[in-house]
């Protein structure tokens, strides 16, 4: 049969010996890892697995090698869906800035640009439909959530209240401040808020939702990862999955454009090496 079949016999008695290659069995073992992974976190691709594995789990292995064993598994994360935007403009808005960020989304240090934005999210009691609002803003040099808000109404105290506590946890930030040109942002009161700060305030064009794309990329992780595809039946449990995700999303997601660090390491460590 070995000679029929082009095998030595020496690869022959050691097949029988181990069925099994080093190799295969190491991916037996590591298919294991990434199934405990994908269990925990559906969300995530291939990439976001690989990464994982070598922060969390001291595993160094490739792109590729990764995306090999994932499409052997059927692992695939979550899909993503179509955003919904929710921006409603003043009729007549009391000061609206020219786009000074300009698509400019590096920063060379914290606290030099930040970008905010409102989204809404749905619960349900029986078969009526409530909605949640979140104002939340942005560094662009750790991306990091500075400052959120949550609440029932997408009003000028949701927007003032997340910007008075950015100035809290940043009270020497002087930062261009970047937003959308929702009537919240276009308010008087808010222009004075801003001024008062020292900050330059930049706006999107009319219809250019790509102005702000790093505050929308930040909406459609969380909802992608932990809103789509499940549906809250109270205010507690929307309320809880969002703070527990900005907490993970600050301090326990890495990112590749941080050098796979989270962004409060990221943040941590500008000053370290300063």
């Amino acid at each position: 049969m070995c000679d029929k079949l082009q095998v030595t016999r020496s690869a022959y008695y050691r097949w029988l010996k181990l069925p099994k290659s080093a190799q295969e069995e190491t991916n037996l073992q590591l298919v294991v890892t990434i199934r405990k992974i994908h269990d925990d976190h559906p969300e995530m691709g291939y990439r976001r697995i690989k990464d994982e594995l070598k922060r969390t789990y001291k595993v160094i292995i490739n792109d590729k090698h990764i995306l090999r064993l994932c499409r052997h598994e059927q692992i695939q994360s979550t899909i993503k869906h179509p955003a919904n935007c929710i921006t409603r403009r003043a009729n007549h808005p009391y000061y609206t800035a020219k786009n000074v960020l300009n698509r400019k989304f590096k920063a060379k240090k914290p606290n030099q640009k930040w970008v905010t934005d409102v989204s809404e999210f749905k619960y349900y009691l029986g078969e009526k439909v409530h909605k949640l609002y979140l104002s939340a803003i942005l560094d662009l040099y750790d991306r990091r959530i500075v400052s959120y808000v949550l609440r029932d109404s997408n009003d000028l105290n949701l927007v003032f209240d997340t910007f008075d506590e950015a100035i809290k946890t940043e009270p020497n930030a002087h930062p261009i401040f970047h937003s959308d040109r929702g009537f919240q942002y276009t308010h008087i009161n808010f222009y004075k808020r801003l001024k008062n700060a020292k900050m330059t305030q930049s706006m999107s064009r009319v219809g250019k939702c790509i102005d702000n794309g790093p505050m929308e990329g930040f909406w459609g992780i969380l909802k992608r990862e932990k809103y789509y595809n499940h549906k809250f039946t109270s205010r507690e449990e929307l309320v809880d999955m969002i703070t527990q995700y900005i907490n993970y999303y600050n301090n326990g997601r890495y990112q590749r454009k941080l050098h796979v660090m989270t962004p409060m390491e990221f943040h941590q460590h500008y000053y370290e090496a300063a």
